[in-house]
């Protein structure tokens, strides 16, 4: 029996109501994704070497630009493209997705790079395994998590995330709390025939960040440094806030999806408590609009950019959270929210119509100066897996 791939909430039943605010969701979901599929028309029609993949568009009315196959967001254009295959079952649209993915397999052959491993083959070769059952798919995953968990410290309990900024710290270990996100490809190889261990490095790699990254708030540090000998932290900053002890918008989204998913992988109470108090103190600071600032403390706000790759991010994590809990009060609580952010999303921060971006408005690296108040690639990405997600639940909860 072929083994099925499942791939975040989209398979799970849900039990929350459709309500917002005592009326229900306005949201047309397949007015936006059939919007979202002339767009992705347009951009893979606009692009000629498949070995590039999609980043951002600094420019309104200009295309995408692109980056090497070996970049951390390689894995997210294979992804969106299964998405549009997802929505659609139109063939042409399985046809162009595996020809994306593709590329990003030499990057198992090339020299070891970081943890976005999970990024890169889960997004691509994962939502192709989830729809299409391809075993070559399935291989690919094997290796990946493979090369991913040779980066596990057992000493620390952490998967490396940057050796290449190991000079930037007071010790050569470091973790962000992004890898949170790759670990579902360590749980997922481990529960479907592959290497058993990778469930334990993923459970301890999230336990380990939990207890150093996750502030006593439940705001969260983005990097933490560890002593190689004793485990110990020794460093904590926020590479990408705008101090080391701000509230930084889109390193909490990973932490509300991130740990959402550990739970469902560990059913651990401590992960689920984590993310839903990590979804209170984000919820408690969104602006009336729903997306949030780029950090919730940077010094110019109202006039600080927003980052709509952060609420897409939230918003699918949400989504899957409001399966999680137990509680209706809380369910509705996450579900409602989710869907004021993608409602927003779409009202007030989608792309112009001459882009070929679904989103506008990210911001990547504020303190850099680098990809500021543009269309990045994975807003796109966690913009459809919500719209799809959420597409799930009501048709779950349809009348028969």
């Amino acid at each position: 029996m072929t083994r099925r791939f499942r791939f975040s909430s989209i398979l799970l039943l849900v039990s929350c109501g459709l309500a917002i605010s005592g009326h229900a969701s306005v949201l047309d979901v397949d007015d936006i994704l059939d919007h979202a599929v002339k767009k992705v028309d347009k951009a893979q029609a606009a692009q000629t070497d498949i070995d590039r993949m999609p980043r951002n568009i600094p420019e309104a009315g200009k295309g995408w630009e692109t980056v090497s196959h070996t970049s951390w967001v390689s894995g997210f254009w294979p992804g969106v493209l299964w998405y549009i295959y997802d929505y659609t079952e139109d063939d042409k649209w399985r046809e162009i997705a595996h020809e994306r993915n593709l590329p990003v397999a030499r990057i198992l052959t090339g020299e070891k790079k970081d943890h976005d491993l999970g990024f890169q083959f889960f997004c691509s070769f994962g939502n192709g395994y989830r729809l299409t059952g391809n075993p070559q798919y399935e291989a690919f995953l094997f290796k990946a998590a493979d090369q991913l968990a040779a980066m596990y410290n057992p000493t620390v309990g952490t998967i490396l995330s940057w050796p290449h900024a190991r000079d930037r710290y007071k010790t050569e270990h470091n973790t962000i709390i992004d890898n949170l996100m790759n670990l579902e490809l360590l749980f997922w190889v481990a529960r479907n025939g592959g290497n058993r261990d990778y469930y334990e490095i993923a459970r301890q790699h999230a336990r380990v960040t939990m207890e150093n990254q996750i502030r006593p708030d439940y705001t969260h540090w983005h990097v933490v440094a560890y002593d190689m000998d004793t485990g110990e932290a020794v460093q904590k900053v926020t590479r990408q806030g705008y101090s080391d002890d701000s509230f930084w918008a889109r390193g909490q989204a990973w932490g509300i999806y991130g740990y959402a998913m550990i739970f469902r992988e560990t059913r651990e109470e401590a992960f689920l408590r984590t993310a839903t108090r990590m979804a209170d103190v984000f919820l408690e600071r969104l602006p009336e609009d729903h997306v949030p600032y780029w950090d919730f403390d940077a010094p110019d706000i109202p006039d600080a950019p927003r980052d709509a790759s952060a609420a897409a991010v939230a918003a699918s994590g949400l989504l899957e959270l409001s399966e999680l809990v137990e509680e209706n009060e809380l369910s509705d609580r996450y579900y409602q929210a989710a869907v004021e952010i993608l409602n927003s999303l779409w009202e007030n921060y989608a792309a112009p119509p001459d882009s070929p971006a679904i989103l506008g408005h990210s911001v990547g690296n504020y303190p850099r100066g680098k990809e500021v108040d543009m269309p990045i690639i994975y807003g796109d990405y966690y913009f459809l897996e919500a719209l799809l997600r959420f597409r799930a639940m009501q048709r779950f909860k349809a009348p028969h």
